[in-house]
């Protein structure tokens, strides 16, 4: 009997199998048509999206520029729609940060594949790019340190990095910029600030782009506009900074200077003041040039304008932001020793939920803001 009851139960669970077989064999088709047209509608790479036709900014103001801030944009989509607006402001150069430490993420390994994306967009909306270059690779820096400090006997590995960015991309990115607000703590290292050391950084990479493209051209300083006293642990004053830059030979090592120029609560036409930091602070960093035979440098501007949060102290009203704005613009082109004007910044990948957001153009959901439309108002139609 027993015998009986396993032969049976062998018997169905042997007709079970046989029978799922049989549906499996009938859903295979369908199963890999389905997977079929899957494949098919899917980008065989996102890295692959059209970059559609070449195009040309119209523009009536050929100086103005904006800082993008794509380094943290992932999706190819997205980096192409916000170029393609930059493009439809009327603004013709953007500024972009292009990272030591994602570029080069270990000594002598490089990753160019994000880069290639922006640049390439860039490009193909008639955009002319500003590199911004500089944060630390971990393993060019002691270990727990901020990745804003290059200890002197790593300026050599910066030069190299950056001769291989201007080898990379020539003429597609005509313009660098050696680091980012040097006359700050923050910026670097933590650190006390230091013009000679940073001149000397300057230097490296200079003679490395050089070397690379003697059409390169190198802007040095990027300061941050400040009144830090002397001796302060957290910076100091960016024409005290400068002009101790030019003392040590930096007007030799840079092809032009690159300018922060914030307005902060002033109006754009607010007269330049030694003590005062606001827009027109740039003609007072234009005098120390002349002042030490640099007239030929001329100056860009790669941040600055104004922010509208409703409770920052140095914010101004949305309305009075605008008309800042659009001022510093028409500034630009009253100034011949001005080549940009490129202001902070067009959109965020993300909101920050601080003040922050409120010096963007275009919300992270490519909502233009108020400034944006009255921007291109005055670029486009005049």
């Amino acid at each position: 009997m027993v015998l009986f009851v396993k032969q049976t139960q062998r018997a169905m669970n042997h007709a079970i199998t046989m029978n799922k077989f049989r549906k499996i064999g009938f859903l295979r088709p369908i199963a890999t048509l389905f997977l079929l047209v899957l494949l098919l509608t899917l980008p065989a790479d996102p890295r692959e999206l059209d970059l559609g036709p070449q195009q040309t900014v119209q523009t009536i103001n050929p100086k103005m520029g904006i800082h993008t801030r794509l380094t943290d944009e992932v999706e190819p989509w997205k980096i192409q729609r916000t170029l393609q607006m930059v493009r439809e402001m009327g603004t013709p150069w953007i500024v972009e940060y292009f990272p030591w430490a994602y570029r080069e993420p270990s000594a002598g390994y490089f990753d160019w594949s994000h880069s290639d994306l922006v640049i390439e967009h860039a490009n193909q909306q008639g955009l002319t790019v500003i590199g911004r270059l500089g944060f630390v690779p971990e393993w060019a820096r002691p270990e727990d340190s901020a990745s804003s400090y290059l200890p002197p006997e790593r300026y050599d590995d910066f030069g190299r990095y950056v001769r291989a960015f201007v080898e990379r991309y020539g003429e597609q990115v005509p313009i660098i910029i050696i680091w980012n607000e040097p006359n700050l703590a923050l910026e670097w290292g933590f650190q006390p600030v230091d013009p000679e050391g940073y001149t000397e950084l300057l230097r490296v990479a200079y003679q490395q782009a050089k070397q690379a493209d003697e059409r390169v051209i190198v802007l040095g300083g990027a300061l941050a506009p400040t009144l830090a006293p002397p001796g302060d642990a957290q910076g100091m004053d960016d024409l005290i900074y400068l002009e101790r830059m030019l003392n040590v030979g930096a007007g030799e090592v840079m092809d032009g200077l690159s300018v922060h120029a914030y307005g902060w609560v002033f109006p754009a036409d607010d007269p330049p003041d030694p003590q005062v930091v606001n827009f027109r602070r740039i003609e007072l960093v234009r005098q120390l040039l002349v002042e030490h035979d640099h007239a030929d440098l001329p100056i860009y501007v790669t941040e600055g304008g104004w922010n509208d949060h409703p409770r920052w102290t140095k914010a101004v009203k949305p309305g009075q932001r605008i008309e800042n704005t659009i001022r510093a613009y028409q500034l630009a082109e009253e100034w011949p020793w001005l080549k940009v004007m490129g202001l902070w910044a067009f959109r965020y990948p993300w909101s920050s939920k601080t003040y922050l957001d409120y010096f963007t153009f275009v919300t992270p959901d490519f909502e233009p803001k108020p400034i944006y439309l009255e921007v291109q108002e005055y670029a486009t139609k005049g």
